[in-house]
């Protein structure tokens, strides 16, 4: 039987080899490019608030109880954009006797910095944080961006004080009457009392957050350093308020009949309630002096994107006098009617004046302030000058 012999394979030809090349190099370049866009999607956004905060947190000096060296304040402006009181605050720091005890960080529009060409102020230059996050008034981004804020300053471990401002916020005393004030008290100072009426509570916040662990005040507060550190560390607080406390939107003409809808969803305003709900979820409502050192003076009128409320008025010149001025100083209580408690300023059973800052002054408030000397002397005439 004669068996039949297979043909030979054919050549291969050059044609063939450059073809199985091209095959092979177009795949191991696909598969190339999905590594990496694993990897990038993989990898956490260096820019988000989150990341920021754990970059933070790893250079935190934990054990700062047995620092030595001069204590510091941490003085954490949350603005808008530029420090429109810059001028003033000069001043203010030009007396506090050297840099050795104070420090300032800024949250500011991200990308915007401060230097010569942005500010009066030598001491405010290159003091804005690089990672900061746009900020919406009422929206959960207006805390995140003060937990940037004193992650920020935690790394220093001189700084044992954290006091937040606005960029409207004035001085009321020299530097020298505010440091001993705040490093006397072993106390955090934040405003904070039950919030009983307004009915910002979500019931879906249970069973995380309680109603009987809601709380409500003002959002400028001061902190010793072990309360700065639970704030930046809470990962549970924080994810319920950014889902269940949100501010309702304002009401727009341009809506019509909308607008009824829109004003039945629930209405919560996260920076006047999330440090204080935190720190009474950590049973630390008994390290605290429960009130503000800010002084504001509310107004309940309506305003442009609401039919009532209270709302902040604005010192101008005029009101600005030094009775006014005076008048505030000698605040030494404040009453909550939520609670029928009436809250004595005092520091280590000292009586104190209530308020060390006020807001929200206009620049001709401010410089008014300074020709009066309340924060130390100053030049009005040199505001007369060209910004910079």
């Amino acid at each position: 039987m004669v068996t039949a012999k297979k043909p030979p394979p054919p050549p291969i030809t050059a044609r063939h080899v450059i073809r199985l090349s091209w095959k092979l190099l177009i795949m191991f370049s696909v598969a190339l490019c999905v590594l990496a866009l694993y990897r990038l999607h993989s990898q956490p956004d260096l820019y988000s608030p989150s990341f920021s905060l754990s970059r933070a947190r790893s250079r935190i000096a934990r054990h700062s109880v047995g620092f030595a060296g001069p204590a510091k304040i941490a003085f954490l402006f949350l603005a808008r954009r530029d420090l429109p009181l810059d001028f003033l605050w000069e001043s203010f720091f030009e007396n506090a006797g050297g840099a050795l005890n104070f420090s300032i960080y800024i949250h500011s529009a991200p990308g915007f910095v401060f230097d010569e060409s942005t500010t009066r102020s030598r001491f405010f230059h290159g003091r804005q944080l690089p990672n900061s996050i746009q900020v919406g008034w009422g929206e959960s981004s207006m805390i995140e961006a003060e937990r940037l804020l004193f992650a920020t300053a935690l790394e220093d471990p001189a700084n044992q004080r954290f006091v937040l401002l606005s960029d409207s916020c004035v001085p009321l005393y020299n530097f020298s009457f505010i440091y001993n004030y705040l490093m006397v008290s072993p106390r955090s100072i934040v405003d904070s009392f039950l919030d009983v009426k307004e009915g910002r509570y979500n019931s879906k916040m249970s069973p995380i957050i309680p109603k009987k662990k809601w709380r409500k005040g003002s959002q400028w507060i001061a902190l010793i350093r072990r309360h700065a550190e639970v704030l930046v560390d809470d990962e549970v607080i924080l994810p319920v308020f950014k889902k269940f406390c949100r501010r309702r939107p304002p009401v727009d003409i341009r809506k019509g009949k909308l607008n009824l809808k829109l004003q039945k969803q629930h209405n919560c305003i996260p920076d006047e309630h999330y440090v204080q709900t935190l720190l009474a979820m950590s049973e630390l409502d008994g390290e605290l002096e429960r009130r503000t050192l800010t002084y504001t003076l509310w107004n309940n009128s309506p305003n442009k994107t609401e039919s009532k409320g209270w709302h902040p008025m604005t010192f101008n010149h005029a009101s600005a006098a030094p009775q006014k001025i005076r008048q505030i100083k000698e605040i030494n209580h404040v009453y909550y009617e939520t609670e029928y408690r009436t809250e004595w300023c005092r520091i280590n059973s000292t009586a104190v004046p209530c308020f060390l800052f006020a807001r929200k002054f206009s620049k001709g408030a401010s410089m008014r302030l300074l020709s009066e000397g309340v924060v130390g002397h100053f030049d009005t005439a040199a505001l007369l000058k060209p910004s910079p």
